[in-house]
């Protein structure tokens, strides 16, 4: 994907022939342009700037975990928006040229190399003079989007009238749930969402877990429809089918190309030469136990070239719209450890986002395409969007967060499976509602969803 940068300049030189002082044997002059080939090593990837409450009887209860998780998977998957083409470079004459006859950077007789600095040099007698270029710093601009648990299909007992698969098995089809969001998704560079409960036909299910969630591994066609690129899977369901549904999952995952996270399992996902490294843990079953593979996740996404590092961590009390200390505490932690954003999930209703160090916690984006429950009576969910800047590869200390307010489904009465994005009053209530859970943390979003700028 890298190219250097080849600048060409065009050297014009005058043959002049015939005795030296005798005009009248001297001949028109004749302009012969050579074009010289200069590379700049160590400027790589120059592109242009890019433009840039109690759920009922479906309710779900905190659950048992593992982490007997394996098969770590990394794929890097890299768009091609443009970044490799290069700017023109524009040279300047920094002085004035003796003896030059034709074209307005030409220089009869000069010897002329490149350098690092964007400059163009002259040897010989000339050689006090640079030409310096005009050329802009390589700015790329990352989006990513974050939306919280997701179950496609049905927990054992569940009814299967107007049920998750009820509605997929009458022909919903795979771009059904995810169609009120979809061009959200498709226009940002990385969706990430919780999967929670294995796609598997297994019957061999969790003794002891309350509600054990399956979908079949062709709904993982829903998340392909719904540009979902990547999946948390460190969560207090992944086991309901043991071991067999995960390894189930992780192929009809790997099989649709979306990459997957979770305990010691990380993954790596590049778009636009940018490096994004994903660690996703279940503090609800593992408790600080996951802080080992928090710290030693990031720890090996660095080293293996990761310039964005996301900490998703399934955490937290059901029906709470507040995060107790432990969350707290551990969001916190990721943030001194180095990562850039915490994305958490579990309580299947909103709570705030925190600003800590320059970075941001979003303790719960509540539930989203949430098939394991027919009809939530706190359907409130979003989006959370933040965008990454990078100028030369450093990354820019930015804020540019925003949510999207959202419904779990896209009609009032039930559950439709469908997440809609709010609008009007509706949309203004839920950023309230954001805004009131963020209130302790001094995040404040406006009417539209976008961080005001506070000092």
């Amino acid at each position: 994907m890298r190219t250097g940068r080849r600048v060409l300049v065009t050297l014009l030189i005058s043959v002049l022939s015939g005795a030296c002082g005798n005009q009248e044997q001297m001949p028109v002059s004749v302009a012969e342009l050579t074009t010289v080939e200069i590379r700049q090593e160590g400027r790589e990837n120059i592109s242009p700037e890019d433009q840039p409450g109690t759920e009922g009887k479906d309710f779900l209860p905190d659950g048992q975990g593992d982490n007997n998780g394996e098969n770590i998977w990394s794929e890097d998957q890299s768009g091609t928006d443009g970044e490799n083409s290069s700017k023109d470079n524009q040279w300047e004459n920094n002085g004035e040229s003796s003896g030059n006859s034709g074209g307005e950077n030409g220089i009869p007789g000069r010897d002329i190399s490149g350098e690092h600095s964007g400059q163009l040099s002259v040897s010989g007698a000339d050689a006090d003079r640079t030409w310096e270029t005009d050329s802009e710093p390589e700015q790329v601009r990352i989006t990513i989007s974050a939306a919280g648990d997701v179950t496609m299909g049905n927990y054992i007992g569940q009814g299967y009238e107007i049920s998750f698969r009820q509605t997929y098995d009458q022909g919903a089809g795979d771009a059904y749930f995810f169609g009120n969001v979809a061009d959200i998704f498709s226009e940002d560079d990385l969706t990430l969402v919780n999967l929670e409960g294995p796609l598997t036909r297994s019957g061999d299910f969790r003794e002891g877990q309350t509600y054990c969630i399956s979908g079949d591994p062709e709904y993982v066609n829903i998340l392909t429809e719904g540009s979902v690129e990547v999946v948390s899977m460190g969560n207090n369901h992944r086991l309901d089918y043991k071991e067999q549904g995960t390894a189930d999952t992780v192929e009809a995952l790997e099989a649709a190309g979306i990459l997957y996270a979770y305990d010691e399992n990380y993954c790596m996902y590049e778009t636009k030469g940018i490096r994004i490294g994903i660690v996703s843990v279940n503090e609800v079953g593992q408790g600080a136990g996951v802080e080992k593979y928090l710290q030693e996740g990031i720890e090996q996404l660095r080293q293996e070239g990761a310039d964005l590092v996301f900490a998703c961590c399934h955490w937290g009390i059901e029906r709470e719209y507040y995060p107790e200390d432990y969350q707290k505490s551990l969001g916190r932690k990721c943030i001194d450890w180095g990562y850039d954003l915490v994305i958490g999930h579990h309580p299947h209703v909103l709570q705030g986002v925190e600003e800590y160090g320059g970075k941001f916690i979003v303790y719960s984006l509540g539930n989203f395409c949430f098939g394991a429950n027919r009809n939530p009576p706190d359907k409130d969910c979003m989006i959370f969007q933040q965008t990454f800047t990078f100028l030369e590869g450093e990354k820019q200390e930015d804020r540019e967060i925003r949510v999207i307010p959202c419904s779990v489904s896209s009609v009032t009465g039930r559950n439709d499976y469908k997440p809609t994005p709010s609008e009007g009053e509706e949309a203004r209530r839920i950023v309230d509602k954001i805004n009131e859970c963020s209130r302790s943390f001094g995040v404040v979003f406006d009417e539209e969803g976008y961080l005001l700028k506070t000092e």
